[in-house]
């Protein structure tokens, strides 16, 4: 697994970032079953950053706590088995093969404010909304009712697996 974290807010983050971003990525890969190495992209940033990225690629001008961009388009979440597909070459890493997983951009104030909004650590939270991204790269949403259920039921088992409960 290639797990690259960039670290572009201008607040420190005093907790070790970068063990608690791998060992979440790493869980919900093996949590969903991914058959592939696979590599994704974090990007730690300012709120004002991820309201310029929000409004350049979702057209929402407004910050969020968490933006995914998945690689690819699953037709269920976690079912790789499109990747088999001769078109689904783009979704590979040409240089070490590694399935190309996606994007995800982190607000470093929205973790702190959140944290404290809910009462628990800036380490829950910080894993929770990895978490939350991590699924979303690998096909899961939240828009239909049911999506929503299942989701928050696989955020909850990656949580409980990574011994991060809620506070």
């Amino acid at each position: 697994m290639t797990c690259e974290i960039s670290y572009e807010a201008s607040e420190p983050l005093s907790i070790p970032y970068e063990e608690i971003i791998r060992a979440v990525v790493d869980a919900a890969l093996l949590q969903e079953n991914c058959p592939y190495e696979a590599e994704v992209s974090v990007t730690l940033t300012d709120a004002d950053e991820v309201q310029r990225i929000n409004r350049e690629f979702r057209g929402i001008d407004r910050t969020t706590d968490v933006l995914s961009f998945p690689m690819a388009e699953y037709v269920h979440p976690a079912d790789f088995d499109f990747l088999e597909e001769d078109d689904a070459f783009d979704c590979f890493n040409p240089e070490t093969g590694e399935l190309l997983l996606g994007d995800i951009i982190l607000s470093v104030e929205k973790i702190k404010e959140q944290a404290e909004e809910f009462g628990h650590s800036l380490k829950r939270e910080l894993a929770f909304l990895t978490a939350h991204s991590m699924l979303h790269l690998m096909g899961y949403d939240h828009m239909e009712e049911e999506d929503r259920i299942l989701m928050e039921e696989h955020q909850r088992h990656l949580m409980e697996t990574l011994n991060i409960p809620r506070e």
